[in-house]
């Protein structure tokens, strides 16, 4: 994918993603202000249903009030005797006591006349013992219920005179409170949100990935054309020069092309090899002959076979070898395959003479194979790639140390694969250090 539809599809994505956003807040903040219009306008009707409440109350106390006065044969008048002191309580004043029966009696018949059936409790207030005498819990639908109902304890005002007090103990409420629910209303919004916004970046990093790992890809296919290239030329101008009826003439001369044929078409085996080796290793986990394999053994070998090269560039590799078990139960050739790697890289990618040290040591069950150079070294920002496939780190000229960026990846998969790992250090422009850690002692993997 080029680089501007990538940045096209980066875009549309983003602005996908806050106009999801964008249309939760929006439809949150319509849904918030929707309910605090509910809760205005349920405010609204309940406090005139209060209202309509405390004034049928009212008319219905002063209609017992002018009865009692009737019954008692009271002349007077009492002006504005009915007070609302609670939501739910009314006192009543009046210029005599009054029997507890009558005045249940008188309250009872006006409430039903009023179309009042909440239950009520009444006392009286007792002039004598400056207290409130109680009357009695009255429900008008439900008789078992006024003989076991709690009774409560009836408000005393502080006011001289006769008086009685009307409590509705079921009644309490005066202003509507919405359920609180808002919370909950902005957790499913917030973790859809999350949800979408987690899969967006999961997608970005997932193409960016890819694009990443197309880039290498050709890196890759450009690395191995040349790689391949260069033997090949070579074959074809020496399977030329042979083509030549005197060189029969020169036996010298046929040797030598006859051995650049030979080391070329070897390397381009070494190279195919390790192309293919690589796709068996993708496929699934490699089938190893599991054996007893003696690291100390394997190392000598493997750095016999680097003498030339390091004979050529002045090298040396250092072995120390201190390891007191370094037998480990893996296959040999995959192994081999993997300190080959390492060691190879390590002269590659050291400036001038080669200096390599090959250091063993054991960690409990443990087998510990450190393969250091005093190379170039490798950035930070690098040290997590390395292990990919086909990444190569930059070196300037990118034929200047030759590979398929595939050789880290392959020690990475057999090392896993025999239960070990792989550990870097690395310093940029000082060197690296390349520790292999292998399990002692049993089988790791299955063949």
């Amino acid at each position: 994918m080029h680089r501007r539809n990538l940045g096209i599809l980066v875009l549309l994505a983003t602005l996908s993603l806050a106009g999801v956003v964008l249309t939760q807040v929006i439809w949150l903040d319509r849904a918030k202000q929707y309910e605090h219009e509910q809760v205005a306008l349920q405010e609204q009707q309940q406090r005139q249903m209060d209202k309509q409440f405390s004034d049928r109350v009212t008319i219905a106390l002063t209609d017992v009030t002018e009865r009692i006065l009737s019954i008692t044969k009271d002349p007077s008048d009492l002006f504005d005797a009915v007070k609302q002191e609670r939501p739910n309580y009314f006192a009543v004043t009046i210029n005599d006591t009054i029997h507890p029966y009558l005045l249940e009696a008188l309250l009872k018949q006006e409430f039903k006349r009023r179309n009042i059936n909440e239950d009520f409790e009444y006392g009286i207030y007792d002039c004598f013992t400056d207290s409130i005498v109680y009357g009695n819990y009255v429900s008008l639908h439900d008789s078992a219920r006024t003989d076991s109902s709690h009774h409560s304890r009836l408000l005393k005002l502080n006011k001289d005179g006769h008086y009685f007090g009307v409590y509705f103990p079921r009644r309490t409420s005066s202003i509507w409170k919405p359920k609180s629910g808002g919370t909950i209303n902005w957790i499913y919004p917030a973790v859809v949100s999350f949800i979408v916004f987690a899969f967006f970046a999961y997608s970005m990093w997932v193409i960016f990935r890819q694009k990443r790992l197309g880039e290498m890809k050709n890196d890759f296919i450009g690395n191995m054309t040349h790689e391949l290239k260069t033997p090949i030329s070579t074959i074809a101008l020496s399977s030329e020069v042979l083509n030549d009826p005197g060189i029969i003439k020169e036996p010298e001369r046929l040797r030598n092309y006859a051995r650049i044929i030979r080391s070329e078409n070897e390397r381009l085996r070494q190279q195919v090899e390790r192309v293919l080796q690589l796709a068996k290793l993708d496929r699934s986990v490699p089938k190893l002959k599991v054996e007893a394999v003696d690291m100390h053994e394997l190392i000598t070998e493997v750095v016999q076979s680097f003498e030339l090269l390091l004979e050529e560039r002045s090298g040396e590799v250092f072995m120390e070898l201190n390891a007191t078990n370094a037998v480990v139960n893996g296959d040999r050739m995959h192994l081999t395959n993997a300190l080959f790697n390492l060691v190879d890289n390590a002269v590659k990618y050291s400036k001038g003479s080669p200096q390599v040290r090959i250091s063993t040591s054991n960690d409990r069950r443990t087998l510990r194979i450190d393969v250091a150079d005093k190379g170039i070294g490798i950035r930070k920002e690098d040290i997590r790639n390395i292990f990919e496939r086909f990444f190569r780190v930059h070196t300037g000229n990118v034929h200047d140390v030759k590979g398929f960026g595939l050789g880290l990846h392959y020690v990475s998969e057999t090392i896993r694969s025999h239960g070990g790992k792989v550990l870097v250090k690395s310093t940029w422009g000082e060197g690296s250090i390349f520790t292999l850690e292998l399990p002692l002692g049993k089988a790791t993997s299955k063949t």
